[in-house]
């Protein structure tokens, strides 16, 4: 299939569900990337399945969620001396 096509299907899709932000196949890569951390897979892990070379761009691909951040903030809130 082409690349066009899965641009193609994804905006097609995204439309039908009512998204009003652009939709791309690259969003994809980047909510895969952000969901693997989330459930506890290592960066090293992310950057091989992503097929990046530098772990640089992999943290690029990558992104803390609100659910990350209460979680942090509750194991260590009240531990800092």
């Amino acid at each position: 299939m082409a690349s066009r096509s899965i641009q193609r299907i994804i905006k097609y899709n995204a439309s039908l569900a009512g998204l009003s932000k652009k939709v791309t196949p690259h969003i994809f890569r980047h909510s895969f990337a952000t969901d693997l951390l989330e459930a506890g897979a290592d960066i090293r892990s992310v950057q091989e399945l992503l097929g990046h070379k530098s772990i640089t761009t992999t943290q690029k691909y990558t992104h803390i969620t609100n659910k990350q951040l209460k979680d942090v903030f509750h194991a260590f809130h009240g531990k800092i001396k």
